[in-house]
């Protein structure tokens, strides 16, 4: 799933490419993907893309003085930006993993695509980015947001850490991947409970948060849209990064499993040495 950086590096690339360029068509072939009605497709025509930007992990497209484009890419969504397109043809309706495309005068242009079948890509056209429910309801962005407001907010969460740093209610922006990648830079295990945690723990969890999400952003920030994956993986420390030696101690990272996802850590550097057999029975001390 796009997380902040590169959702981030996302709109840095639309502001460098698409800014000034008027819409030419936008077309829908997904309707599912679209879950507004007003203003409608047809009224972007003829208007520049004026902005690129975020909130937590909506991409926010400016167009023309008043409407936004404002998109959720999900778990298996993403953004591929064209120099051209094969044909001028309008989309048809179910046209495989394109939802929406973008056509601009220059011929350019770019597609919103879902892979998989679960499609949970949704985009939403709108004079007012907080219309959007996902928008209204973000806590602060997890890179703006200061130390003392992070250790309000952290503590307000009865939970597992891991738990709350992904609750885009509580922090804007962080997501599966990079809240593994936090919690291991602060050497603090993913079940460890909010309403335990030391004032230094929390500063060291803020500062973790800090390093890796602005690491992140400053690698990614200037590839391409079709780079940015491999630049996530590239720089990740243990997420995905199962059975694989973590690159601080060399201990084995390993995998806690969910119903619809996973979570990786190091034992070594998070818990004491001690492997989380199960997230629902460990009684490993937090």
């Amino acid at each position: 799933m796009p997380e902040l950086p590169e959702v981030e590096a996302l709109a840095a690339y639309l502001r460098e490419r698409a800014l000034g360029h008027t819409v030419d068509r936008f077309e829908v072939a997904s309707f599912s993907a679209l879950k507004t009605y007003d203003p409608a497709p047809s009224a972007l025509k003829d208007l520049k893309i004026t902005s690129a930007g975020r909130h937590g992990k909506f991409l926010d497209v400016g167009i023309g003085p008043e409407i936004h484009l404002v998109v959720h890419l999900a778990r298996a969504g993403w953004l591929h930006y064209r120099d051209s397109f094969k044909s001028p043809a309008p989309l048809k309706p179910g046209s495989g993993p394109i939802a929406i495309r973008v056509r601009l005068d220059d011929g350019s242009g770019f597609d919103l695509t879902e892979a998989g079948t679960q499609k949970s890509l949704a985009a939403y056209l709108v004079r007012d980015p907080s219309e959007v429910p996902g928008v209204a309801r973000l806590g602060p962005d997890a890179l703006a947001v200061s130390r003392d407001e992070f250790a309000t907010r952290i503590r307000a969460q009865n939970g597992q850490i891991k738990g709350v740093l992904t609750s885009q209610e509580v922090l804007a922006g962080i997501g599966n991947a990079y809240s593994d990648e936090i919690l291991h830079v602060a050497k603090m295990s993913p079940f460890a409970l909010t309403g335990k945690l030391t004032e230094d723990q929390i500063t060291s969890l803020y500062e973790a948060m800090r390093e890796v999400e602005t690491d992140a952003v400053e690698r990614s920030v200037g590839q391409k849209a079709a780079e940015l994956k491999g630049e996530k993986r590239a720089g990740m420390r243990v997420h995905a990064r199962t059975g694989l030696p973590c690159p601080v101690c060399g201990d084995t990272v390993r995998e806690v499993s969910f119903a619809d996802k996973s979570l990786q850590y190091c034992p070594t550097c998070q818990t004491g040495g001690k492997p989380l057999a199960d997230r629902r029975m460990s009684k490993l001390m937090r």
